[in-house]
């Protein structure tokens, strides 16, 4: 079997209206389509839902479940606030720039641009309590290929240590790129 693409990534949301117009109107993706049911399909459990459907581009999709009869949302108390998000890529550094701005006007606070070497991003949530990272590469010739070649090296280190491995300490230290000025 070989996986074609990402069909949709679903998550769970509070309000599935306050998350279409905050996914529409704040972070620009086109709202696609809502399936809304009494009994869920997979399980037959009586449980009412809207799942929403939201364009994330090139063919990738975001959906949201509300599901009113469940206990509140809640978030992953044992894994960081920045451990779980989704990185959405915008085109450029002036993209990432002026979203940055646009989101602030609307009185979203943001964290960023951090500079992760590959590329820049910027942190915030929507409203449902969701991290959510736009990502610009800025990424130079090589250093992609670099980071794959020594990603198996780095594991396995990483699987026998439990320590960040020095393969790519170029990305975090200030050391130049072999060959490219960062």
């Amino acid at each position: 079997m070989a996986i074609k693409r990402i069909h949709h990534v679903a998550y769970r949301c509070n309000d599935a209206k306050q998350t279409v117009e905050f996914y529409r109107d704040v972070v620009g993706m086109e709202f696609l389509l809502a399936i809304a049911e009494n009994e869920v399909p997979s399980t037959k459990a009586p449980d009412p839902y809207m799942h929403v459907f939201l364009d994330a581009g090139q063919g990738n999709v975001l959906a949201f479940f509300e599901i009113p009869n469940s206990p509140k949302m809640g978030r992953d108390v044992n894994t960081p606030e920045w451990v779980q998000h989704i990185a959405f890529e915008v085109e450029s550094m002036d993209e990432l720039v002026a979203k940055k701005a646009q989101l602030e006007a609307a009185g979203i606070e943001v964290l960023g641009p951090v500079n992760h070497t590959i590329f820049k991003s910027i942190y915030f949530f929507d409203p449902n309590g969701h991290r959510l990272e736009l990502v610009a590469n800025t990424n130079k010739p090589g250093m992609l290929e670099e980071l794959k070649r020594v990603a198996p090296a780095m594991l396995d280190e990483w699987a026998k240590t439990k320590k960040a491995p020095n393969h790519a300490a170029w990305l975090h230290n200030d050391e130049e790129f072999p060959g490219v000025e960062k």
